[in-house]
C-alpha cells in the first residue's frame, strides 16, 4: 500500500473546502514532490493544496471538473515552486469517501493521488486517498493509499468503489 504524506494544515484545508462547498462537490489540486526511498517510490509528499472552481453546473452535487485553463495555471505555479501536481482532491457530499466508477473514468493522471472526503450534512467525516495506478489508460485502476498526516496514521475506510 502506498502512502500519501501531508501536513495537518493542508489536510484540514482540504476537509474545510468540502464543508464550504457543501452540498456541492469541492475540488482542487495537490502540489508536492515524489518521495523515493531505498526500495523505490514511496508516494507523494504534499506541500500545498490549491482550491479550484467546480465548473460542473449540471450536477455539481455529485460531479466535479476543473477548468483546463485553471489546471494549466496551477501546474505553472507548481513548477515555479519546484513542485509537481501530486494529485487531486474532491468531496462526496452525503456519500462515502470511496471512488466511484465515474471518478475512475474521469481520472487520467497516472501515478497521482486522488483524495476523497465524505461530507455528511455539511461536516467532513472520512478522508481517503487512492493512487491512480497502471501503465496505460486501459490498465488504470485505483489503489488504496494510507494517509500520513505529520506522522499520524489516518486509517483508510475501505478499498472498494462507492456503489453510487
Amino acid at each position: 500500500m502506498g502512502v500519501l504524506h501531508i501536513s495537518r494544515a493542508v489536510y484540514e484545508q482540504i476537509r474545510a473546502h468540502g464543508e464550504q462547498t457543501y452540498p456541492n462537490e469541492c475540488c482542487g489540486a495537490l502540489l508536492g514532490r515524489a518521495r523515493v526511498g531505498q526500495d523505490g517510490p514511496e508516494g507523494w509528499q504534499v506541500e500545498a493544496a490549491v482550491a479550484a472552481g467546480n465548473m460542473r453546473t449540471d450536477s455539481a452535487h455529485n460531479r466535479y471538473q476543473i477548468a483546463p485553463l485553471e489546471l494549466v495555471k496551477i501546474e505553472r505555479e507548481a513548477s515555479r515552486q519546484g513542485l509537481n501536481i501530486a494529485g487531486f482532491y474532491h468531496s462526496h457530499p452525503d456519500h462515502p469517501a470511496q471512488w466511484s466508477l465515474t471518478d475512475l473514468a474521469e481520472a487520467h493522471w497516472l501515478g497521482c493521488s486522488y483524495v476523497i472526503t465524505s461530507v455528511a450534512k455539511g461536516k467532513a467525516e472520512v478522508t481517503n486517498s487512492f493512487l491512480l495506478a497502471g501503465g496505460t489508460e486501459e490498465e488504470k485502476r485505483f489503489e488504496l493509499e494510507r494517509i500520513e498526516v505529520h506522522g499520524t496514521h489516518v486509517s483508510p475506510d475501505r478499498d472498494g468503489p462507492d456503489p453510487n
